[in-house]
């Protein structure tokens, strides 16, 4: 089990995971290659020398340099493939994370729910070889900000996408649809202009004896189905707890869903 998979919360589940490409190793461990291949070079060098007098003395030295660039080139290339494998990128159905180090561990995560836009950038090499870089806009400070050389990032751009989009559908099952846009209290006219409502033509208008008042009928809500209440309200613990929402509007909706009973 990865690092990232004991991040998960309850009722999280990972949908995608993703690496940086190969590429990205490759480049990390250019020096150490370039050592390794120097230890061999002075290695064959040194084997041809003679091993007595100053030949024999140049020996021993291009010996131990060879040795420490050898182990010292394997112990850097070693801790470069072991930070390669440790970083990743997990997607779940609820958040973008991302995971990075080997002794001190990193996480960062950014809420779907946050994700304003993903812009995805291949250059020419990365078309051919399936990498580029997906930058992530967030309303967030510290969130995911740009995968560099993201392995097979189209799959990844749209798989949270199509997470994202879950995500908002299960708020909106939950009571928390987008608010309507503002409108003045004045119905529009017939025509398309705007202005006071009018009565329909040919309606009869009662006679109202002077002084009367007419009491408008009390709002009476629908009944709602208890196990659809519990329903809701376990939706809406769930956003509470991943920030979706705060907790004043989990206690306001929970009010009132319970005065509907």
């Amino acid at each position: 089990m990865s690092y990232a998979d004991g991040l998960l919360a309850s009722g999280e589940r990972i949908t995608h995971r993703e690496k940086q490409h190969p590429f990205v190793f490759i480049w990390g461990a250019r020096w150490t290659i370039l050592a390794v291949i120097i230890a061999i070079v002075l290695f064959w060098f040194g084997g041809n020398l003679d091993p007595t007098g100053v030949s024999g003395t140049l020996r021993t030295v291009i010996g131990w340099v060879t040795a420490i660039l050898f182990v010292g080139g394997l112990v850097v290339f070693a801790w470069t493939a072991i930070r390669y494998v440790n970083q990743e990128y997990v997607l779940t159905n609820r958040r973008v994370i991302q995971v990075e180090g080997v002794l001190n561990r990193k996480s960062t995560d950014s809420s779907l729910e946050k994700i304003n836009d993903a812009v995805l950038s291949q250059s020419f090499i990365g078309r051919m070889f399936d990498f580029g870089d997906l930058t992530v806009l967030t309303a967030s400070d510290s969130a995911i900000d740009r995968m560099h050389m993201l392995r097979r990032p189209i799959a990844f751009k749209k798989a949270m996408l199509d997470a994202k989009h879950e995500a908002e559908v299960e708020i909106e099952r939950a009571g928390w649809a987008p608010s309507p846009p503002i409108r003045d209290g004045s119905a529009p006219a017939p025509g398309g202009a705007s202005g006071p409502p009018t009565e329909p033509v040919g309606t009869p208008v009662p006679a109202m004896a002077a002084g009367a008042s007419v009491a408008a009928p009390a709002p009476t809500a629908a009944p709602v189905d208890p196990a659809e209440v519990t329903r809701t309200l376990n939706s809406l613990a769930d956003l509470r707890d991943r920030g979706a929402i705060s907790a004043e509007e989990y206690e306001s909706k929970k009010a009132e869903l319970l005065r509907r009973l």
